[in-house]
């Protein structure tokens, strides 16, 4: 994966996490993913398995206005939100690890575009033209971030989160302490509780340790530095998220992708487990597949993203 990591400009599809759970154990989740049909990701709106006769999709409106950069404080260090104006519910879009707000670039102006809704995206900390905060990543860091910067935005209701991968951890938290902020949830191939089993986490720790030896040895960049600041305590900080629950009153829809994020069967099977015990738990969950698609599903498939959250918005109201 190493090999890859230095061969590519960024991690895509994006998601730390999984790149320490499923390349360090020999799966390839941080290489390029290759869409389906044509070499090159489709716009939203656009993909040639767009249904166009699905009710619940969502149909354009006006042309949305320009995204606005907004730098916001959270202690000792700023965060880039970038918000494009629009009416509540707010969707607010979290790309998964390794990723800023510019894995959003084309479907954030499309979502404006089609629901009419306020959009926002945002790099975390020591992503895109956020502050670098040094140490061991930690979810509860993610977290209080975003609030913080939904707080100064004046966002507090009515939000959507629209969580790619490792977002999903930070998702699952932020629903777990703020439930009466978020009228719901579309959770895109989300690094969810049910995925991190004993057995699951701990054969990834025993594989991240010589791969993080290995990635010790490389220059340090932004990129390695946030690989080893997620190395740094997985294995206690995944048996702990193990245990938390997504609050049965927030909606949420879990897309997982086809391919998943991993290449050998039995990781692959247990990644569409997870995601399926996670909508078994509450009856205001669903499920789904996006056909055809590597974990990079806004690449892939964006119009499952578009009619997902269409869907939300309608029934959320």
């Amino acid at each position: 994966m190493f090999e890859t990591v230095r061969k590519n400009h960024r991690l895509r599809p994006a998601i730390v996490g999984l790149c320490l759970a499923a390349a360090l154990t020999g799966i390839t989740a941080c290489a390029d993913s290759t869409p389906s049909d044509s070499g090159k990701p489709k716009s939203p709106g656009q993909s040639s398995h767009q249904n166009s006769k699905d009710p619940a999709a969502v149909k354009p409106s006006a042309s949305a206005a320009a995204a606005s950069l907004r730098m916001v404080a959270n202690g000792d260090h700023s965060l880039a939100f970038h918000v494009t104006p629009g009416r509540l519910p707010a969707l607010v879009l979290d790309a998964g690890g390794g990723e800023d707000s510019s894995y959003w670039k084309k479907m954030a102006p499309e979502l404006a575009k089609r629901t009419g809704s306020m959009v926002v995206t945002y790099d975390r900390a020591g992503m895109g033209k956020s502050d670098e905060v040094p140490g061991a990543w930690k979810v509860e860091n993610a977290v209080s971030d975003l609030k913080a910067g939904l707080t100064q935005l004046g966002i507090t209701h009515d939000v959507i989160l629209v969580s790619h991968s490792q977002a999903g951890e930070v998702a699952t938290y932020f629903a777990k302490e703020n439930p009466n902020w978020l009228a719901g949830a579309v959770l895109v191939d989300g690094s969810l509780p049910e995925f991190y089993t004993d057995e699951e986490t701990a054969r990834i720790e025993a594989a991240n340790k010589a791969q993080v030896a290995a990635l010790k040895d490389q220059p340090s960049t932004q990129q390695t530095r946030q690989l080893l600041a997620t190395a740094d305590g997985y294995g206690p900080t995944h048996r702990a998220y193990h245990q938390i629950s997504w609050p049965r009153s927030v909606p949420a829809t879990a897309i997982v992708s086809e391919k998943t994020p991993f290449e050998t069967p039995e990781d692959a099977q247990l990644w569409r487990n997870a995601q399926q015990e996670f909508v078994k738990g509450a009856p205001n969950r669903d499920l789904v597949t996006a056909t055809k698609s590597s974990h990079d599903i806004a690449g892939d498939r964006p119009d499952v993203i578009v009619t997902a959250v269409g869907k939300m918005l309608k029934a959320v109201g």
